[in-house]
């Protein structure tokens, strides 16, 4: 081992030697991204850099290393800095969330940006790729939940600590229904991630169902003309903020809007390292950082505090075989699927209780419960397989006394399914839609 080879590992140890900067200069400029010249050694994938360009610094993570130097993906959109220009590594990020943070709306890099002033530090950094809890020491999860929503108690029951997707195209009333489980009560703590969202819904989403929640509310928020790298941090923010709740023995709500925007972030920087895609575009990074991020959610260890996740995904082009989506499908405890067809009937939320399935439902339901779910979905198979047979005049009532029932039945349900963002929440579903019969 040479001298350089003893200084490299003696640099190694970033908290030892704190003072020194590790630095190299700007090789080459790319669209939203650039190769810098440094000591590969002392680097890993991860790290943070700092470029300082001539108006104000730019910061960007290292996505991939090789012989020549690093490729850094800066967080900002555009890079205003000019060859040659330095850079150094700088520390590792670590938020460090504390009950001060409720109540507050930061950007991906732990900011506020909600103009209340600096942001509390707590004791404890919270890293942002954190392991989930050891399966074999996870608490188990079999408390119910009530989420206010007629459809959801009804057909697809969740349990605290399940973690469940809301999979619907564009426009279907995804980001509505999201708003109106983030109401629920119950919860210690509430963390929300709009992750490529349109500017303008976020003050309509703070500003409307989710402001009764927002005094024990952390929202995080990287809009869609942010850069790739943010909306690929701020879905890490957030559950780094809910597993310091977590861990603090509170119960925490996360709901994140949307993972399939993460994935599409993921996938800019994975090609921008220089990974090869292998389905429709994604390269194999995505398949394993989609798990590896919704896994951190569920309960957490034995006698402490859980988070229930509700995650929605964006179907690209309405094709739910959409590899992100069914890898998103086989890792989430449940799906509730939104149909633009119901939602063009103006039903909503326009939930396919089809569709729809809770993997958790059988610790909710009571075995009557369970019975008459059994019955309805059956009714509703046999009237929605009937509806083109129905439109050509082609039924005729007293033939089949099944699908008279479902014809008498099933409009009433639906409509008694119907709930607006400003209706107050259901406390017993059951109920509702036994009074909606009679009635």
């Amino acid at each position: 081992m040479n001298a350089l080879d003893r200084l490299a590992d003696a640099l190694g140890d970033r908290d030892e030697h704190p003072l020194v900067r590790v630095g190299g200069a700007v090789r080459e400029i790319g669209f939203g991204h650039c190769r810098i010249r440094i000591a590969t050694p002392l680097l890993r994938l991860g790290d943070r850099m700092r470029i300082e360009a001539a108006g104000r610094p730019i910061d960007g993570e290292v996505v991939r290393i090789d012989e020549e130097g690093v490729i850094l993906k800066p967080f900002e959109g555009r890079i205003e800095a000019g060859l040659g220009a330095p850079a150094y590594r700088m520390a590792a990020a670590a938020p460090r969330p504390c009950e001060g943070w409720k109540d507050r709306v930061i950007n991906a890099l732990g900011q506020p940006i909600d103009g209340k002033g600096e942001l509390p530090r707590g004791e404890r950094a919270m890293p942002l790729d954190a392991d989930p809890p050891p399966a074999m020491r996870r608490a188990r999860v079999d408390q119910p939940l009530r989420t206010g929503v007629r459809a959801i108690d009804l057909f697809t029951p969740l349990c605290a600590a399940q973690r469940m997707g809301i999979f619907a195209g564009s426009g279907v009333g995804k980001t509505t229904l999201l708003s109106m489980l983030a109401r629920c009560s119950g919860f210690d703590a509430v963390v929300v991630a709009l992750v490529g969202e349109r500017g303008r819904e976020v003050r309509e989403f703070l500003e409307g169902p989710i402001l009764e929640s927002r005094p024990r509310s952390v929202v995080v928020v990287a809009t869609g003309d942010e850069s790739p790298m943010m909306r690929r941090q701020a879905p890490k923010l957030a559950v780094a903020v809910a597993e310091y709740f977590r861990d603090r023995g509170q119960s925490v709500l996360l709901v994140l809007d949307s993972v399939t925007r993460f994935a599409h972030a993921a996938r800019e920087v994975a090609l921008a390292a220089g990974e090869p895609p292998v389905a429709r575009g994604y390269p194999p990074s995505v398949f394993g950082d989609l798990p590896r991020l919704l896994e951190r959610a569920g309960p957490g260890l034995e006698g402490g505090g859980s988070i229930t996740g509700i995650f929605s995904v964006l179907i690209d082009g309405d094709d739910h075989n959409d590899p992100v989506a069914d890898s998103i499908r086989g890792t989430l405890d449940g799906h509730i699927v939104l149909d633009r067809a119901i939602a063009d009937q103006g039903r909503y939320p326009a939930i396919n209780l089809l569709g729809s399935i809770s993997r958790l439902a059988d610790l909710v339901w009571t075995p009557q419960q369970r019975e008459l779910v059994r019955t309805l979905k059956g009714m509703i198979a046999r009237f929605e397989d009937s509806r083109d047979l129905r439109l050509m005049g082609g039924y005729h009532a007293g033939t089949d006394p099944e699908l008279d029932q479902a014809v008498a039945l099933i409009p009433k349900i639906y409509a008694a399914l119907r709930q607006d963002p400003s209706e107050p929440e259901s406390h017993d579903a059951f109920l509702d839609l036994a009074n909606a019969l009679r009635g």
